[in-house]
C-alpha cells in the first residue's frame, strides 16, 4: 500500500507539471503572435511613411517647376478628365500647403515607427526571457527525471 501511495504522489506531481508545462506553451504562443502582430503594424506604419515620402518628393519636385515659370506662363489643373486653368500664385500656394501637410504626416508617421519599434523590442524581451524560462524548466524536469 505504500508503495502504490508513492507512486500515486509521482503521479499528481507529474500531471502538474505537465499542466503547468503546457499553459507555459500558450503564454509563449500568445507572445509570438503578439510579436508578429506587431511587426506588422510595424511594417504598414514604414510603407505608409514611404508612400509619403514619394509624394513629398514629388510635390517638391513640382514647386521647383513652378519657380522656375515665367511670370507670364499659364498653369493648368487636371479635374477629372479636363485640363482647368489656374492661376500660378494660386498653384503655388496649393503645393506649398500640401508639402506642409505632407510633413505634418511624416512626422505623425516617424512617431508611430518609433512606438512601434519600442512595442516590439519589448515584446522580444520578454519572448526571449519567457524562452529561457522555459529552457530552464525543461532541464529541471530532465535532471529530476535522471534521479
Amino acid at each position: 500500500a505504500v508503495v502504490s501511495t508513492q507512486s500515486g504522489h509521482y503521479g499528481r506531481g507529474i500531471m502538474a507539471a505537465v499542466k503547468e508545462q503546457q499553459e507555459f506553451v500558450k503564454k509563449l504562443q500568445s507572445e509570438r503572435e503578439k510579436l508578429q502582430v506587431l511587426t506588422k503594424e510595424f511594417q504598414k506604419f514604414v510603407s505608409t511613411r514611404q508612400q509619403f515620402d514619394a509624394q513629398l518628393n514629388e510635390n517638391e519636385l513640382v514647386l521647383s517647376e513652378f519657380n522656375r515659370l515665367k511670370s507670364n506662363a499659364e498653369v493648368f489643373k487636371l479635374v477629372g478628365p479636363v485640363l482647368v486653368k489656374q492661376e500660378v500664385t494660386e498653384a503655388i500656394s496649393t503645393v506649398k500647403k500640401r508639402i506642409t501637410f505632407i510633413k505634418g504626416e511624416l512626422e505623425r508617421c516617424d512617431k508611430n515607427i518609433s512606438a512601434s519599434e519600442e512595442k516590439q523590442g519589448k515584446s522580444r524581451e520578454a519572448l526571449m526571457k519567457m524562452q529561457q524560462q522555459y529552457q530552464q524548466k525543461v532541464q529541471a524536469m530532465q535532471q529530476a527525471a535522471a534521479k
